[in-house]
């Protein structure tokens, strides 16, 4: 029997990726990941198990990167107010056809709802280090007074994180950078002192 060949695991799931993140779960073919892909039938069940396993696999790649970026946005900046701003205004992609994906976490929410226990955990650990994240901000921000002291932190993180979800939606239906930019600035704006 012939031996399957070698390909690069991480190459393979960050084509993956792109192809769930564009069509979902149930729209991707198993032959379309193989030739997205460039591997076997018997490289995937190798590799990754199954198509699904492939899926958890490729949105927790996706789910790390994002998260990475969105908190390297966040606290980057000096001022906490800056960092919120850069965080919103960074999820429109510049790149037209990037922002169009909309976001692949998002995007299994839509396709999956609470229905699937291993996705929901993923997706609740991100939220809970975005939401620690961002509360940590909010909370700087009211401290140096850049940041409306009457806020209920806690609200205020979920409205910037409700903001994100807005946005990345946005992306996935067509939005433009500059309308983009603009939503993110109002949802700023409601936040400043």
């Amino acid at each position: 029997m012939a031996r399957p060949r070698e390909f690069d695991k991480t190459e393979a799931v960050r084509k993956a990726t792109r192809l769930f993140w564009a069509k979902g779960f149930a729209a991707t073919s198993t032959d379309a990941l193989l030739t997205e892909m460039g591997i076997g039938r018997q490289s995937l069940y190798s590799a990754f198990g199954d198509k699904r396993r492939l899926y958890l696999q490729s949105m927790q790649s996706y789910l790390d990167e994002v998260t990475a970026g969105h908190l390297d946005r966040l606290n980057t900046p000096a001022s906490p107010l800056d960092g919120i701003r850069a965080l919103l205004t960074g999820i429109a992609a510049v790149d037209d056809e990037t922002r169009a994906l909309g976001c692949m976490g998002i995007g299994s929410v839509s396709e999956f709802g609470a229905g699937d226990p291993e996705l929901c955990r993923m997706r609740d650990a991100v939220n809970r280090v975005l939401f620690e994240g961002v509360i940590a901000r909010i909370e700087q921000g009211q401290s140096a007074g850049e940041i409306d002291s009457h806020l209920d932190a806690r609200q205020a993180t979920e409205f910037v994180l409700l903001t994100m979800i807005g946005l990345q939606v946005s992306a996935r239906g067509g939005a433009d950078l500059e309308s983009m930019h603009r939503m993110a600035a109002f949802a700023v704006d409601r936040l400043t002192a």
